[in-house]
């Protein structure tokens, strides 16, 4: 016999034998019993899919009074357009929404200011940002000193805020 085959093959087996065994163990599919606890996913499941961000663009601010507004970027949930005034880009508005990021939606949850009637935040020095209907950010963000929060607000209430409410 050739004993020097024996290491060899006892390690072969060993190892099919772990497989086989961790294989045919399996998780149990049977509801939790007695106190035992199930757990929860770290992220809620989220029932509605996002919407195409070309829909957004009716409920933006149309040009107006010296004011340009510029569409620069849609995406799935979002859409972006520049606010030029001379030919200057004095701020950023946008519409994004928030059903595959809920997390983004909690700092309205203890804003004690509105516009519109929505939950209000101001964002660094500046950013103001509004959630509609639980779902879609409104945020105008200033690309110049001579854009100040107030300029902020009016441009945020000058989106068809009830429209975007009632989007699906």
């Amino acid at each position: 016999m050739n004993f020097k085959r024996y290491p060899k093959i006892l390690i072969a087996f060993a190892l099919a034998m772990s497989l086989f065994v961790s294989a045919c163990a399996g998780t149990t599919s049977a509801p939790p019993q007695g106190n035992q606890s199930v757990s929860s996913p770290a992220k809620p499941a989220v029932a509605q899919k996002p919407v195409s961000g070309g829909s957004f663009n009716k409920f933006f601010p149309k040009s107006q009074d010296g004011y340009n507004v510029v569409f620069t970027q849609e995406k799935t949930g979002f859409a972006e357009a520049k606010l030029n005034e001379g030919g200057q880009n004095v701020a950023m508005l946008s519409i994004n929404d928030v059903a595959n990021n809920p997390s983004a939606a909690t700092k309205y949850k203890s804003s004690s200011q509105t516009i519109e009637g929505f939950p209000a935040v101001t964002q660094g020095t500046n950013t103001t940002a509004i959630l509609v209907a639980n779902r879609y950010q409104v945020k105008v963000q200033s690309r110049s000193a001579s854009f100040g929060a107030n300029n902020r607000e009016e441009w945020i209430e000058k989106f068809d805020l009830n429209g975007l409410s009632r989007l699906k």
